[in-house]
């Protein structure tokens, strides 16, 4: 699949995830194979404004291209003022936020909202391509905002009538914000309907996942957002399926913590150790996920207080996990 001149490798990317898939994050996903990144989402009033943590938020590195930058809202004028901030990061493609669950958000008129209010969010979209010129805009949807107006049909095509390049969908409604299910009959609707790619969101955790999702919607790429929390190697694993069939397992638990403690130290080296991690907290809780004994693994970590504990609680998980095994 291509977005605008931009050829894609592998079958999967990145979500945007905010608070989760940061620069460090995506860097890492891409090592193991995704195919693209969305930075987290960063709010086109708060760029227009001239705000520093949304100018942080947008930065792209060379070790997680080809990437793109998300930004939400409500008013079309205030995200086309954005672009011209967006732009200096030099994206592949620019990604509009027509999703995202979250009160402080939605409750504003941004991301999900937008899906009660389909002329609006065409207006945006419209704003947007025209501000972005040769760069592509792409779109993130939800299948509607709830059970009595599954809209994404119409969004789509909305969106693809203004100058979008791609959109993506979550299979889920706004109200069921990340409870199951997966309305993949609906990512299946969107995709007859419109001639730009459809990139199927929502439960992909693996490569039979990921080839239930491409099989029942006929959707052109997948996007993989929580099922790569604490499992990066999760873009080799679907690769590999969809290529020929091959089931690779998890890596073992000294592979991981290795991940694991080199995630880490990255967040630590861009946001200093002091900020990074606390952040990392959750991170190393679900790299221990599944593993015996992860109640109390996930206790110390959510006490971490420096790299080097990190590492020692790592060595201790490996040579437990070693006995398990002997």
């Amino acid at each position: 699949m291509q977005i605008g001149n931009t050829k894609l490798n592998g079958f999967a990317a990145l979500a945007p995830m905010a608070g989760v898939a940061d620069r460090a994050f995506r860097e890492l996903c891409v090592g193991f194979g995704a195919a693209y990144t969305v930075s987290e989402m960063v709010s086109a009033k708060g760029v227009s404004m001239g705000d520093r943590k949304s100018k942080s938020l947008m930065q792209l590195s060379d070790a997680e291209r080809p990437a793109g930058v998300q930004i939400f809202g409500s008013d079309p004028e205030i995200m086309a003022q954005s672009v011209e901030t967006v732009l200096q990061m030099h994206p592949q493609f620019v990604d509009i936020n027509m999703g995202c669950p979250a009160p402080k958000i939605a409750g504003n008129g941004g991301g999900a909202a937008l899906m009660r209010d389909p002329a609006l969010a065409e207006k945006i979209v419209r704003a947007v391509a025209r501000a972005c010129g040769d760069v592509p805009v792409t779109v993130k949807i939800r299948v509607g905002w709830d059970e009595e107006h599954f809209n994404a049909v119409e969004m789509a095509q909305r969106a693809e009538q203004a100058g979008a390049a791609a959109i993506t969908v979550h299979g889920r409604t706004r109200r069921q914000m990340y409870a199951p299910p997966v309305r993949l009959e609906h990512i299946a609707q969107v995709k007859q309907s419109v001639k730009i790619p459809v990139i199927g969101n929502g439960d992909i955790t693996d490569g039979p996942s990921a080839a239930e999702m491409l099989s029942k919607t006929g959707c052109d790429f997948l996007m993989v957002g929580r099922g790569a929390l604490g499992r990066p190697w999760v873009f080799e694993q679907i690769d590999a399926y969809l290529r020929d069939g091959t089931l690779l397992p998890d890596p073992p638990i000294e592979e991981r913590m290795r991940v694991m403690c080199a995630h880490v130290q990255k967040i630590c080296e861009y946001k200093s150790e002091r900020i990074g991690i606390r952040e990392a907290r959750k991170h190393a809780a679900w790299y221990v996920k599944g593993i015996r004994g992860a109640a109390a693994y996930r206790k110390d970590l959510s006490m971490l207080e420096s790299v080097e504990q990190l590492q020692k609680i790592a060595e201790k998980i490996t040579s437990e996990c070693a006995k398990d095994l002997a």
